[in-house]
């Protein structure tokens, strides 16, 4: 009888949500109690649909109820911890074939919360506490729950295996490395753990930065087929709209020239009819005086003939017979052998010029990245000859060297150009630059190393047109003492050795864009990674004195 009434405390004192004895219990409107998370969590899930009901009961209340705690259950459940009675397991707490169960438990396992690599035993939470109590269990090591714990057990010696043999490359005890391990290299478990673990970091190191590249080519692929499918769209609008341009032209040619060959075959018709009727009136003019002179022929009085026949005798002036000039074969064909000609001369442009576009077509490639050059040898493999265009040089720069130096002066005497930079002591190259390619530049005093598209602006205020204010040029600034980047106006100091001569390498494909620190050794100072969209130029940008000079070197 006693025995129920403790079963009966334990139902009266569980969270029907969670099924264990009540944390800080509170009494909803209902009568029902829960644990004050579990009910707060269980009201949370339904606060998007504002119901709020007991789980029990179902009972549903607006507004959703303030929770206070039930000191009295609170109490209770207190005093039933003091007796050492516990709620009864869930049946999710039993271990199921699946499961790793308690070594210890007597009837119905529960789940195992702990294995002992020293004990060789697996724990339930309450088995696992005298781990957590007694000194010399305290020392033991605590796993996860494993089924393999009997694989940690030499099967020769029945011995747990706690040494690790590198010879063999295999777990073993301390009777096997006094036995036939003897002589081997061999270490504690733990400690070919800890080596092993480093490497395994290494490993995960090295994957993880292969994921990153990887990442990285497909954002580059993903941004490469966006580039792709804009291209090609825009090439067939294009396309599509010069080809009606030149089938429009074609078109307003057919008409012209039919619009002419009928314009002549009306003047021609009109000429033949005016010298048709000519000749008809003729016609009609010698019949009348045929007649007449037939008709004086038959007159018998002699003095009548002879006084009319010298006025019926005269014939009128006749047509000049060379003024028609008959062509009965070939009056318009020099025409159509002239269209002729001119189809076949397209035929054969349309014919080479379409060989070109096949060929420009199947050129367009994509593939992934190269990695970046390492060795100065793999630098100069990109190496790229450059030179300054004067064009585009301010008044206060001096060129020489064959347009490879650029001098900070005295105002030049320069014509006037559109590409010419009239704000700022700067210049562009002749190159442009499109593919991977690395120059270096020798400097001396506070120089701008720059890249930028060819459509900045040449004049204005520095965001519009100096190297590194806009979003149309990057430029690395290196004076004696310090590097900072620009970019679209923002400023980032970098750091590297201070030398007078910088690398840049250029991957436009790739959109990556790196300056280097350059002496005895070459050295990282700033890399770029974005996308270009148009060719890009090398820029130097001469910042400090009169005097100072940058120059593209010629590399060997």
């Amino acid at each position: 009888m006693a025995q129920k009434g403790v079963q009966l405390d334990r139902e009266i004192l569980s969270c029907s949500i969670c099924l264990d004895l009540l944390k800080d219990p509170v009494t909803i409107p209902c009568g029902h109690s829960y644990c004050m998370n579990c009910i707060k969590t269980h009201w949370d899930e339904g606060d998007e649909k504002k119901i709020h009901s007991c789980p029990q009961c179902r009972q549903t209340f607006t507004p959703r109820p303030v929770l206070v705690k039930n000191t009295m259950l609170a109490v209770l459940v207190e005093e039933l911890k003091k007796t050492g009675l516990q709620a009864a397991p869930a049946d999710h707490c039993y271990a199921g074939p699946e499961d790793v169960a308690c070594d210890v438990c007597t009837g119905r396992k529960l789940k195992a919360f702990k294995s002992c690599l020293m004990c060789l035993a697996s724990y339930c939470e309450k088995h696992l506490q005298p781990h957590y109590d007694v000194a010399p269990l305290k020392k033991h090591k605590l796993v996860e729950p494993s089924k393999k714990l009997q694989e940690n057990i030499c099967s020769r010696h029945d011995e747990v295996m706690k040494i690790f043999c590198r010879t063999d490359q295999q777990c073993i005890c301390y009777l096997c490395s006094v036995d036939e391990h003897k002589g081997h290299d061999t270490v504690s478990a733990a400690a070919e753990r800890t080596e092993r673990q480093r490497e395994l970091q290494l490993s995960r190191q090295q994957i993880q930065q292969r994921i990153q590249d990887r990442e990285k080519d497909v954002k580059v692929l993903q941004q490469e087929v966006k580039a792709i499918n804009g291209s090609a769209d825009k090439a067939v609008e294009d396309s599509e709209k010069i080809f009606t341009e030149l089938i429009r032209l074609m078109e307003k040619r057919s008409s012209d020239v039919k619009q002419q060959i009928r314009s002549q075959q009306k003047t021609e018709v009109k000429r033949v009819k005016e010298l048709e009727e000519k000749l008809e009136q003729e016609i009609t003019e010698l019949k009348r005086n045929d007649a007449e002179l037939m008709q004086l022929s038959h007159t018998e009085d002699h003095n009548q003939f002879l006084h009319n026949y010298p006025s019926l005798s005269r014939l009128s002036e006749s047509t000049d017979s060379s003024s028609i000039n008959i062509r009965p074969l070939s009056y318009f064909e020099d025409v159509t052998a002239a269209v002729s000609q001119l189809r076949d001369k397209l035929q054969e442009i349309l014919r080479d010029t379409w060989t070109n576009i096949s060929l420009t077509v199947t050129e367009v490639d994509v593939s992934l990245s190269q990695p970046e050059p390492r060795t100065r040898a793999d630098f100069l493999k990109y190496s790229q000859e450059i030179t300054l265009d004067p064009n585009t040089a301010n008044k206060h720069l001096l060129l020489s060297e064959g347009n490879r130096k650029a001098t900070r002066s005295r105002k030049q005497s320069y014509s006037s150009h559109p590409d010419r930079f009239t704000s700022w002591s700067q210049v562009l190259s002749r190159e442009s630059l499109a593919a991977r390619c690395y120059w270096e530049v020798e400097r001396r005093g506070g120089v701008y190393v720059a890249v930028a598209y060819k459509n900045i602006s040449r004049a204005g205020n520095p965001e519009e047109c100096g190297f590194g204010y806009n979003d149309k040029s990057w430029a690395l600034y290196c004076d004696q003492n310090r590097y900072t980047f620009w970019y679209n106006n923002i400023r980032t100091p970098v750091s590297g050795p201070q030398s007078s001569r910088v690398g840049v390498y250029l991957d436009h494909r790739a959109g990556v864009l790196s300056f280097y620190s350059v002496s005895e050794t070459r050295t990282l100072i700033h890399r770029v990674q974005t996308t270009f969209t148009q060719p890009l130029y090398a820029g130097l940008r001469i910042y400090s004195d009169y005097g100072d000079t940058a120059e593209f070197c010629k590399l060997k």
